[in-house]
């Protein structure tokens, strides 16, 4: 078996973690993000979605699971900002990550052009490299698909400007997505129950990434402070 099936195999039917923390939250550390990750496997997760390269290389030390790589960076004049560029592809190659997630919106992206005229790129560059794309659009996911991408994720529905107010977790676009690509669909967005979860999951996907609801106390702080003041 290739190590790019193995990957899927260990993800197949599984919970990703996502942890991350932005520079202006509380849990800003890359030991906070390894201890987190170790939180998270030990609760039976069996891989993590990790931003930038020293949160990762924390995460690597701590756990032995199969890492989602992503660098946020924002640039003036793009509303791309999850590996935007070559630049953050190739830091996240360098360290070795076993899947690279991008954004796979139709956005233009900071040096001016699409998605599918960069990525032919990129996957000549790095061709054993595995790589998601991060969509917002059943669209985006049926050009990521004919780009070439290993994996689809549903990360940024809901989260485009096109298509903010969708409900999520967005259930319609994943089944669609489960129903008409034959490579690993990955539902992240918006889960935040273990019941959504399992409807996820009964919809076909291979595995599904949960974030904000395991890793993210402020956020999670905020949810039940508008059930008492609502």
């Amino acid at each position: 078996m290739s190590s790019r099936n193995k990957v899927f195999e260990q993800l197949e039917g599984k919970l990703i973690v996502s942890c991350q923390a932005l520079a202006d939250e509380p849990l800003h550390s890359p030991c906070i993000m390894g201890k987190m990750a170790n939180a998270a496997m030990l609760g039976g997760a069996k891989g993590i979605r990790a931003n930038g390269v020293e949160d990762i290389k924390e995460i690597k030390r701590t756990v032995n699971l199969p890492i989602i790589g992503i660098i946020k960076e924002v640039y003036e004049g793009s509303d791309v900002f999850i590996t935007p560029t070559i630049k953050e592809v190739d830091l996240l190659y360098r360290e070795k990550v076993d899947i690279i997630a991008l954004d796979a919106t139709k956005r233009v992206r900071p040096d001016g052009k699409t998605i599918s005229e960069v990525f032919p790129l990129y996957r000549e560059k790095y061709p054993d490299q595995l790589f998601m794309a991060d969509c917002s659009t059943l669209e985006e996911a049926e050009e990521a698909y004919h780009l070439g991408f290993d994996c689809l994720g549903t990360t940024l529905s809901g989260y485009t400007e096109y298509t903010e107010g969708r409900a999520l977790p967005d259930v319609g676009m994943i089944a669609e997505m489960v129903k008409r690509f034959d490579i690993p669909i990955i539902a992240e967005g918006g889960i935040w129950t273990p019941e959504e979860l399992r409807t996820v999951f009964n919809l076909g996907v291979h595995c599904a990434v949960v974030g904000t609801a395991i890793t993210r106390p402020m956020e999670i702080t905020k949810k039940f402070i508008s059930a008492i003041e609502g």
